[in-house]
């Protein structure tokens, strides 16, 4: 005879988890949640003082926050669409059937298991004057190089290119598992109407794998949202300002300026824009489940 279990027993496994989980990081988030309406400049001697809104009236007048959420955009703007379409077609050329496939896969994911720092330190070498590339561009005979991260102009667009690079592999893998759940029949049947080719995937990969891609979008625009080792190790958030992001002023703020309170501010709008883009991404699954059925 089995025995029975309480109603409580499942909730007894989980607890471990939750009270870890509530200590490091339900906790934090509630205390720099009260933070954000206090003045509390990191000093062991006072205590916050509470000021209500006075942090954010100083953020909404903060020309630099407004700059680097501009930057935070063009950063989600720049890299989302590209991760969204190229890991999608990358995952679809490693879903044939050939010889020696399983090595292009690792290959592809190999960028995913690399340290950020590292990766961003090998990358800043590329780019430097007489790294790589530069170099690459002498030999063609295509002037003296490119100043990669030291033009204002082109500093940012240089790291999201270590962005896409580092990720295409991670986003192929989720495509990769939707692209192995369609039947061949499907690609069989389509051909037969005259799908074929690249508009098969058109017709019957795309509409298929649309929750995919779904959740591709919203991993990749909120990763692209917090984004932060990958400037710190290549720009500093330079020059002059043109690559710092939310993210990293609100490192500067808290860690080298020690203005908490500020930096809680400016966490408490990230999580704001994070949790809206949450939203919208639960309203579009609901919108793609019903039009399914």
């Amino acid at each position: 005879m089995k025995p029975k279990l309480s109603l409580a027993t499942p909730y007894l496994f989980l607890f471990p988890a939750l009270l870890i989980l509530g200590l490091t990081v339900g906790l934090p988030a509630l205390q720099a949640f009260y933070l954000s309406f206090t003045e509390y400049q990191y000093d062991l001697t006072q205590a916050p003082q509470w000021v209500g809104l006075k942090n954010f009236s100083i953020l909404m007048k903060d020309e630099l926050f407004w700059k680097t959420l501009g930057n935070t955009v063009l950063y989600l703007a720049g890299v989302v669409p590209i991760l969204v379409s190229l890991s999608l077609g990358l995952a679809i050329l490693v879903n044939q059937t050939l010889r020696g496939i399983t090595w292009f896969r690792a290959a592809f994911y190999t960028p995913v298991i690399v340290s950020l720092v590292v990766a961003g330190i090998a990358w800043k070498a590329l780019y430097a004057s007489n790294g790589f590339f530069n170099q690459l561009l002498k030999q063609m005979g295509l002037g003296d190089g490119i100043p990669w991260l030291t033009d204002p102009k082109l500093a940012i667009w240089s790291v999201m290119l270590v962005t896409i690079w580092k990720g295409l592999g991670y986003y192929m893998v989720i495509y990769l598992a939707g692209l192995q759940g369609i039947s061949p029949e499907l690609y069989e049947a389509a051909s037969l109407d005259g799908s074929d080719g690249w508009r098969k995937h058109l017709d019957i990969t795309v509409p298929l794998m649309r929750p995919y891609i779904l959740l591709v979008s919203v991993i990749s625009a909120i990763s692209a949202t917090k984004v932060f080792e990958e400037i710190f190790v290549m720009t500093q958030g330079g020059p002059l300002n043109s690559s710092k992001t939310v993210v990293y002023y609100l490192y500067e703020q808290a860690f080298q300026n020690l203005e908490i309170s500020y930096a809680c501010t400016i966490g408490l709008v990230l999580f704001l824009v994070i949790f809206i883009l949450s939203l919208f991404n639960l309203y579009l699954s609901r919108q793609t489940n019903q039009s399914q059925f």
